[in-house]
């Protein structure tokens, strides 16, 4: 049976070029699925890596999105990848990363109880961590046991690699899995990255992962992603770029990705595929943005999405030429 996309929605949030130079990595929650209110995040500044980058926000509602507010900042050091997640709880979670690069990086966290209207102080997510803990880009995921899951990763100057962060007590305390194990020795760069993560029996967790080796690498957890399979490679490719899918209500996997294979070549088209076999195939591409001759390699990319859903309904988010963020919403029928 053929997938049919609708699109509902297709927006950029914030007018180029008006609040800050560039933009990137950007993150959503829906907080009203039938008024389509939804909060987006993302990193802005000079460039990525200047001292000014900050952590970014905007809301959706009434039809319209609000101007951006920056909502955290560390002095003469640039923040990066914030992530939005909704607890079980009652609370809104922004964890974000801050420090001179990613081998320098800790993580923080805030959280609101008001929809988002404010925002707790920031504090560390895991304290004295160097690297990394929680989410380093996509979302956590709440097991069907309660556990959370935050999909992480580390850096080195020679080497990426894989794990999750789990809280069994609604994100006050986290534990680190074992490691994602792969051969280091086989491949042809550093490795894996910022996974994004599905249930799809209670324990069985899966994870995608963006990559140096031209494709998505895959694992697999049977017990909750306490430890995982060897990483393997799919037939997906990739351009060492960041990728983002969220598990329906009804069991298919909407994956949003740049269908480039290579290491650190270009980030267009951006496109949406489904899977009806708990990614083993995918189906059904829809292309969101392309361009074909871009001037400069900002001109061309559209990157880094993120993906969250309500019933048949997906909401995405790219970076957009690094000029703004992009905003959609699709009915996907089966």
């Amino acid at each position: 049976m053929q997938v049919r996309h609708r699109v509902l929605l297709r927006e950029r949030i914030f007018e180029p070029d008006k609040y800050f130079p560039q933009c990137h990595a950007s993150t959503l929650i829906v907080l009203d699925h039938e008024r389509d209110e939804v909060l987006a995040s993302w990193f802005g500044g000079t460039h990525e890596k200047h001292p000014d980058v900050a952590i970014w926000l905007s809301r959706r509602k009434d039809g319209r999105w609000s101007s951006p507010v920056k909502v955290a900042d560390a002095e003469n050091i640039p923040c990066w990848n914030p992530v939005l997640f909704k607890g079980n709880n009652g609370r809104l979670y922004l964890f974000y990363k801050v420090g001179l690069n990613p081998q320098l990086w800790h993580t923080m966290v805030m959280t609101s109880t008001d929809g988002g209207d404010t925002w707790s102080q920031p504090r560390e997510l895991v304290a004295g961590d160097i690297g990394g803990r929680g989410p380093v880009k996509n979302k956590p995921i709440i097991l069907q046991s309660g556990r959370w899951i935050a999909p992480a990763s580390v850096e080195t100057e020679t080497r990426w690699d894989c794990f999750v962060d789990i809280s069994e007590d609604d994100g006050n305390t986290w534990i680190k899995s074992e490691m994602v194990p792969i051969d280091h020795g086989r491949l042809m760069d550093k490795g894996i990255i910022q996974p994004t993560l599905w249930e799809s029996e209670p324990g069985e967790v899966h994870m995608l992962t963006r990559s140096t080796e031209g494709f998505i690498y895959r694992s697999d957890s049977e017990n909750g992603g306490m430890t995982w399979c060897q990483a393997y490679p799919t037939d997906l490719p990739n351009n060492n770029s960041g990728i983002d899918l969220v598990k329906l209500k009804n069991g298919k996997l909407v994956l949003v990705y740049n269908p480039v294979q290579g290491n650190w070549v270009e980030r267009t088209p951006i496109a949406l595929r489904v899977s009806d076999d708990n990614g083993l195939t995918w189906r059904d591409e829809l292309i969101l943005d392309h361009n074909e001759a871009p001037k400069t390699s900002h001109d061309g990319e559209f990157s880094y999405p993120a993906i969250v859903s309500a019933e048949n309904h997906v909401y995405i988010t790219y970076t957009w030429k690094r000029k703004t963020i992009a905003f959609w919403k699709i009915y996907i029928s089966f």
